[in-house]
């Protein structure tokens, strides 16, 4: 199976940043197929990762983006509606989907959390991607019955 990156481009430095992150996670886990969907904002990021995992094509998504606080109010309702929304993809399809966004004050910090040295959210997106895709892939039920040890097999 193939991974996603869901990736807003509203601020495209940090995009770009965010992306060549998740693209080295992949690379160095040995996954070269991952495909890059990009949608204009965070905002927007649920509903493509609710397309990209009910496609069935993908393992899972890490969902990029960047908003920074302004003057009003917008930061606090697009910060807490994205991260809804990706948590609810995943529940509602149970391919993993991360919540790769950046929520910042300032450009600064969002460049220092996008590879500049603080953290790669990107890199840290993916990480989080692969380590669920595992895990899902380990506890998937088996077609074999269950085998009971101990006090509960007697």
């Amino acid at each position: 199976m193939s991974y996603a990156i869901v990736i807003g481009r509203f601020y495209g430095e940090l995009a770009e940043r965010l992306e060549r992150g998740a693209l080295e996670a992949f690379g160095q886990a040995g996954h070269s197929d991952v495909r890059v969907f990009d949608v204009p904002g965070a905002f927007e990021l649920p509903l493509a990762a609710s397309y990209a995992a009910k496609s069935g094509r993908f393992a899972g998504i890490a969902c990029l983006g960047a908003v920074i606080r302004g003057e009003t109010d917008h930061y606090d309702f697009v910060c807490a509606e994205t991260a809804r929304g990706i948590q609810e993809v995943a529940l509602e399809t149970g391919v993993p989907c991360a919540f790769g966004v950046l929520t910042c004050e300032t450009m600064e910090q969002a460049l220092a959390r996008s590879g500049g040295g603080k953290r790669d959210q990107g890199r840290h997106a993916a990480e989080a991607v692969l380590r669920m895709a595992a895990l899902r892939t380990e506890l998937q039920p088996s077609s074999e019955p269950a085998t009971l040890v101990g006090d509960a097999a007697r």
